[in-house]
């Protein structure tokens, strides 16, 4: 039976639990599911007809998409100025009892702030990424299979932020994981880049089996899958869950450690820039890496309340993260290496924040990296599309060519390092106050030095790019409207978005980011400071200025091969970073090559001489079996009684075939007899 709820009882409704009174949202929070839905009526239609089509299916991608903009765009304007909160879920089916309830099987969606923002930053990237896409990918292989399955990926990331509940969430996580895969390996040809979607995969396997067994320990205490039920329970200090609490935490951060690229399964995130730029645009800026930080928000309450040990844990990784692979981007010679590891860096940042407390400093930062984040792996697109090379060691001196593109680049650059007044200096230094506030004060210092590393590594990025004289062979050249528009159209967020979450400045009726996110969460005990903390965002800034100053003296003046320039060649630290701290090695020889080789030998072993022994045995006996039933019972049993009775029956037959002669005397005489004998039967027996 499917049944529609629109506020179960564990949910809290309209007008509770927090920031001010919630309203419903109106048609456009009644009817969100179309945006969870039209990414995928895309995909679907794209496979059908995309081929007959003019852009070969990047219209219909494109046209779903601006749709799903134009949605979350109202909700996200509705919400500015009056929360919103609405939640349905659809029951499929029911099953054993947990915590005195049925345990249900349910899909629907959320429409709170929480989700709205992943909405609309979903939408809004998304959108300009596939625009970017049509002129990107012209001429390419396989063009409807590509837009097909990005519309698979923004429409599993759209169910995951949008689920009420742990099972459509790990749907959504898991479609998210399977588009990624086919996204990644588009140029399949290249043994490489399927080597790089199969470690993409098989490295979030791993982490999903913590996501599932987390679900597996929490949701029988629950006695649902439902989020809110969660925050209930939370929010009333229950001890439900008792010691699986902190388990069961731990579990679902494994989970989240891969999708969001975790020291030590950020593995697969640089080798994940073997799929087309497009790709790494909207994987490392509004989908798939922050799938593990949203599962975080989300269960924010979890940690806040009843995992309170598990938190220290959860941000030592993310600072080892943020801090130490930072420093491979100093060593990458491919320009999407080097924003790859950024992207690792500062998804350490956001998961440091919301680890310690600072559910908003988290979100926010996630919610401004989307912007320059995109801006910069576009604009790497750019460059690459304008010189045939991924390779910074060919580029130099294109701020000339490709002025468009050089601008955009550096205000993201500027954004990520954290230079006021862009918005990546506000959401950083949120970050920083967060840490300190929670007292976790040496790892805010780290996370400054962090700052410095950023601007160094951008710096150099930028230097080897666009300043100089050109490496390559080509004829670089700016790219066309449908490219440049969306970096432009990025940049301006990435100057601006800031300014909508500074402690302690408002904007008349509209809300800070801190309120839009936070009903029904904040409450629970987020920290975000009441003003600007001067002093901490200035030892931020000085780390990021000095970062921008040694990177331009170090990387700036020019030489005749690139490798004089990129001069970064320190004893023991360069290898050391060149060869990843070795962490690659140590999974391929530790773990790959063993189970290919003495335990994949050993299993086919098994395979081969006992279960199929096992197996083929069975099927002997059966055989025999078989050949017995069917030999004796059968043919010469059954058969040979059935054979006799039908011979007999057939010679009966012959004999009384004889009778119908045909002739109506014959019949009317034997008639006549068969009366008297019957007469005569009669009186004697009577």
């Amino acid at each position: 039976m499917v049944s529609a709820v629109a506020s179960a009882p564990l949910i809290l409704a309209a007008g509770e639990g927090g920031a001010g009174d919630l309203s419903s949202g109106g048609f456009f929070a009644e009817t969100a599911w179309i945006m969870l839905v039209l990414p995928f009526a895309a995909f679907l239609a794209i496979i059908l007809v995309g081929k007959r089509m003019k852009g070969l299916g990047a219209e219909l991608a494109i046209g779903a998409m601006g749709v799903n903009l134009l949605w979350a765009s109202v909700l996200f304007v509705q919400n500015m100025f009056e929360g919103i909160y609405r939640e349905v879920n659809l029951t499929i089916g029911e099953f054993g009892t947990f915590a005195g309830r049925r345990l249900a099987l349910e899909l629907g969606f959320v429409v709170d702030g929480l989700s709205i923002m992943m909405y609309w930053v979903v939408a809004f990237v998304g959108f300009l990424v596939f625009v970017y896409a049509h002129g990107y990918m012209k001429g390419d292989i396989r063009v409807p299979w590509f837009f097909a399955s990005l519309s698979l990926f923004a429409g599993s990331m759209l169910v995951l932020v949008g689920a009420p509940n742990l099972i459509q969430l790990i749907i959504g996580w898991e479609g998210v994981g399977l588009a990624s895969y086919l996204l990644i390996g588009h140029y399949w040809e290249e043994k490489e880049n399927s080597d790089a979607a199969v470690k993409a995969f098989l490295t979030n396997k791993v982490a999903d089996v913590g996501l599932i067994l987390g679900t597996i320990l929490l949701v029988p205490a629950l006695g649902t899958f439902r989020f809110s039920a969660l925050s209930a329970a939370a929010d009333a200090h229950s001890d439900l869950l008792g010691g699986v609490a902190v388990a069961g935490a731990l579990l679902l951060f494994f989970g989240a450690m891969g999708k969001s690229a975790q020291f030590p399964l950020h593995v697969w995130l640089p080798d994940a820039m073997a799929g087309p730029t497009p790709v790494s645009a909207l994987m490392h800026a509004a989908t798939m890496v922050t799938a593990g930080i949203y599962l975080m928000a989300r269960t924010f309450p979890l940690y806040q309340q009843m995992a309170t040990e598990a938190r220290p844990w959860m941000v030592t990784i993310a600072v080892i993260t943020l801090f130490v692979l930072g420093f491979l981007a100093l060593v990458a010679d491919d320009l999407k290496r080097v924003l790859a590891y950024s992207t690792v860096s500062q998804l350490g940042y956001m998961m440091a924040a919301v680890a310690a407390g600072g559910y908003t400093a988290g979100l926010f930062h996630l919610f401004t990296h989307a912007f320059f984040k995109a801006l910069l792996f576009l604009g790497a697109g750019s460059v690459i599309h304008a010189v045939h090379s991924n390779n910074m060691s060919d580029m130099g001196g294109l701020r000339k060519e490709m002025p468009v593109t050089f601008w955009t680049f550096v205000v993201g650059s500027l954004s990520l390092a954290g230079v006021i007044p862009l918005a990546g200096f506000w959401s950083k230094d949120e970050i920083l106050a967060t840490l300190g506030h929670e007292g976790y004060t040496a790892f805010m210092w780290v996370a400054i030095l962090g700052a410095f590393v950023t601007a160094f590594y951008m710096t150099r990025a930028v230097a080897l790019t666009f300043f100089g004289t050109y490496k390559g062979h080509g004829h670089p050249h700016e790219s066309p409207p449908v490219m440049t528009a969306p970096l432009v159209a990025l940049a301006v967020p990435s100057v601006i978005a800031g300014l909508l979450n500074i402690p302690g400045v408002s904007w008349g009726p509209i809300r800070n980011f801190t309120d839009w996110v936070g009903a029904r969460i904040v409450p629970m005990g987020d920290y975000h400071p009441k003003a600007i903390e001067w002093e901490l965002a200035a030892y931020g800034l000085i780390a990021a200025v000095a970062g921008i100053a040694l990177g331009w003296r170090l990387f700036a003046p020019d030489a005749e091969t690139q490798q004089a320039r990129d001069r970064l060649r320190i004893p023991v630290l360069y290898p050391l970073l060149h060869n990843k701290y070795y962490i690659d090695d140590l999974y391929m020889k530790g773990v790959v090559n063993p189970i290919k080789g003495p335990l994949a030998r050993a299993v086919d072993w098994v395979n081969g001489y006992v279960i199929d022994a096992v197996i083929n045995g069975a099927g002997a006996v059966t055989a025999w079996l078989g050949g017995l039933v069917y030999g004796r019972l059968d043919q010469q049993g059954i058969d040979l009684l059935l054979n006799a009775a039908a011979g007999g029956t057939r010679g009966a037959g012959g004999k009384l075939r004889l009778l119908q002669s045909g002739k109506v005397q014959q019949y009317a005489g034997a008639f006549v007899v068969g009366a008297l004998l019957l007469v005569v039967a009669f009186v004697l027996v009577t």
